[in-house]
């Protein structure tokens, strides 16, 4: 198993079924923090941190956007129980010691968009011969990029003094998220012949 996409074609594109795996994969989950956030959003805003909810909301959007137009799909048929599998990990579970539905909700949604964006970095798994000008390559590079910017969110607000109260609840959810995501994002990379990096 490599530690990087490949072996690459001849022009230095990432095999298309590497692409689809690790794309629907992508699509899978920041397609559930843009529905997520899209569903926490108010009406109006009252506050201004709700104004991040926005811009979040906008840029998981893109990231689905950018990855639907920029992947080279073909037919994957373990793809209909693996998708499956990823739904039901991004939903919202019940966090102990926190019985406002409203808080638990946004501690969820920040918890998963943390470990989204901290723990997948697609870009890694780029060999150096991959081809800059492939528009998949392109994309995993923006969407690390973009995952960089995002985490800063949610690092401030998972360790602001609203959730202080909450902090062991925070970090034991936020250690269950990470662990999920790990878990899942190293099965469909093992699917296709690439191992990550401890």
């Amino acid at each position: 198993m490599s530690a990087f996409f490949g072996p690459l074609q001849a022009d230095g594109r990432v095999p298309p079924r590497q692409q689809t795996r690790v794309a629907a994969f992508l699509v899978s989950a920041h397609g559930a923090l843009a529905r997520q956030f899209a569903v926490a959003l108010p009406a109006r805003f009252d506050a201004a941190w709700q104004t991040e909810l926005n811009a979040q909301f906008y840029r998981e959007s893109e990231i689905v956007s950018l990855l639907m137009r920029a992947t080279a799909w073909v037919p994957d048929l373990a793809l209909g129980p693996m998708a499956a599998s990823w739904e039901m990990a991004w939903l919202p579970a019940p966090i102990e010691g926190i019985a406002d539905h409203t808080r638990a909700q946004t501690i969820h949604l920040a918890t998963l968009a943390h470990a989204v964006h901290a723990g997948i970095r697609p870009a890694a798994l780029l060999p150096t011969e991959a081809n800059a000008n492939d528009p998949f390559v392109m994309a995993l590079r923006r969407i690390e990029f973009e995952s960089g910017r995002l985490l800063q969110a949610q690092i401030l607000f998972l360790k602001g003094p609203d959730l202080q109260p909450f902090r062991d609840a925070v970090g034991a959810t936020l250690e269950r998220r990470h662990a999920e995501v790990h878990r899942l994002w190293h099965e469909t990379l093992a699917g296709v012949g690439v191992g990550v990096r401890e």
